[in-house]
């Protein structure tokens, strides 16, 4: 048994060990694109269901983008809708394009969306969710990156409302913590940046190489990401493309939320982990393979995590040492608000205000458990709507430009 253990320790090592490295090249500084006249043909789109208390104040503050309005449309995707989207979003001045397939998931929303939009010939397309605030800048840095020669790229994310609750601000740290010591180093190390499904543009000519939008999972974003990447395509990052998303007020709908995506991820990793391996042997992009292996396996390794944690919890117990157990416990919420300090440090939050949020931080990542157990045995099998309130201002961006 404790070979079994030493061996899963080495493993967990290495794997900790080579995301310590690649996190560590956020000291460096970050490649910056020049500044081009615009030139990209964008389609922003984004999928709403039910979105009618948000939809019109998203519609309306997207428009007020810098880029020259005969370059973008905004097009409204309305699917499985009992509510007046549509109506509030044609309203608000934004093009409406009802789904007119059955569709269970946002890919498949997507997907339909490309297939109709086709004949438009645009350049590229930008996707967003129906509650998105996005910085006037964002389609002229989006442009500057593709006139560099991005085909596939991610924006910076922050939360819209992360003073609002302890679980919002929590939110808004998980994020800067994949912005900051994921994404960040990877634009430098040119590899992929983290795709989250909302703020990140696709090139026309790379959805027709790739036969459309052919997701399966309920992550479609990181399922696409690695698609791209057994190609050799990677998410170019652009941190001064910046989109805010409104994020759970509530412990139990952030919990709901995140099932969806631990359950996808694991899906994700279940289909593409074999193909990542034989690429990262055979294949002419072994690093971006690798990469996109070790994010996807990540929900797997921190439930084996648990396995020598707990075994050595239960010598110790078996041995009387009940103050170990308190040692772990107490060391472990340390550490975590040592982490939550730091990021709200790093990315200029304000810290004494966020106060409950970096005390319960380490109760929003150990929640993380149970939710990557639950989908290795039981995985969420359909998406289920996180309710929106919007109507919030737009965030002051100068110091987040800064920060990124």
């Amino acid at each position: 048994m404790e070979r079994w253990i030493d061996a899963l320790s080495l493993i967990l090592k290495i794997f900790t060990l080579y995301t310590a490295i690649t996190g560590l090249f956020f000291l460096l500084p970050q490649k910056k694109y020049k500044r081009c006249p615009p030139k990209t043909r964008f389609a922003v789109l984004i999928a709403a269901r039910n979105e009618e208390a948000v939809i019109g104040h998203t519609v309306t503050q997207f428009l007020k983008q810098t880029y020259p309005s005969d370059l973008y449309d905004l097009y409204i995707i309305p699917n499985n809708c009992t509510d007046d989207t549509a109506g509030v979003a044609r309203r608000a001045g934004a093009k409406v394009l009802p789904c007119t397939v059955p569709v269970r998931t946002k890919g498949q929303v997507l997907q339909w969306a490309f297939q109709t939009l086709e004949p438009m010939a645009y350049d590229a397309y930008c996707i967003f969710d129906a509650d998105n605030l996005v910085d006037p800048d964002f389609l002229s840095r989006m442009n500057d990156a593709f006139c560099a020669g991005a085909r596939l790229a991610k924006g910076l994310q922050k939360a819209s409302n992360p003073g609002e609750t302890w679980i919002s601000g929590c939110y808004d740290l998980y994020v800067e913590n994949f912005n900051l010591l994921y994404s960040r180093p990877r634009g430098t190390l040119g590899l992929s940046a983290k795709l989250i499904g909302t703020g990140f543009a696709v090139s026309r000519e790379l959805l027709h190489e790739m036969g459309g939008f052919q997701t399966v999972t309920l992550t479609e974003d990181t399922e696409f990401a690695v698609q791209c990447g057994l190609r050799g395509e990677k998410v170019w990052w652009v941190p001064e493309a910046v989109t805010y998303d409104e994020e759970p007020l509530t412990f139990h709908v952030s919990m709901v939320q995140r099932r969806r995506w631990s359950s996808g991820v694991m899906q994700t990793a279940q289909v593409y982990i074999p193909r990542l391996l034989k690429a990262i042997f055979t294949g002419r992009h072994p690093l971006l393979c690798l990469d996109l292996a070790v994010l996807i396996s990540g929900p797997m390794f921190q439930v084996l995590a648990l396995i020598p944690g707990l075994y050595l919890i239960w010598q110790t117990l078996a041995a009387g040492n009940w103050l170990y157990l308190v040692y772990s416990i107490v060391s472990f919420w340390a550490g975590m608000m040592g982490t939550a300090l730091l990021l709200a440090v790093l990315g200029k939050r304000p810290v004494f205000k966020m106060w409950k949020t970096i005390l319960l931080y380490p109760l929003f990542t150990a929640s993380w458990y149970p939710l990557h157990i639950l989908a290795v045995f039981k995985k969420a099998k359909v998406w289920k709507p996180i309710a929106h309130q919007g109507s919030r201002p737009l965030p002051q961006l100068s110091s987040d430009k800064a920060a990124c």
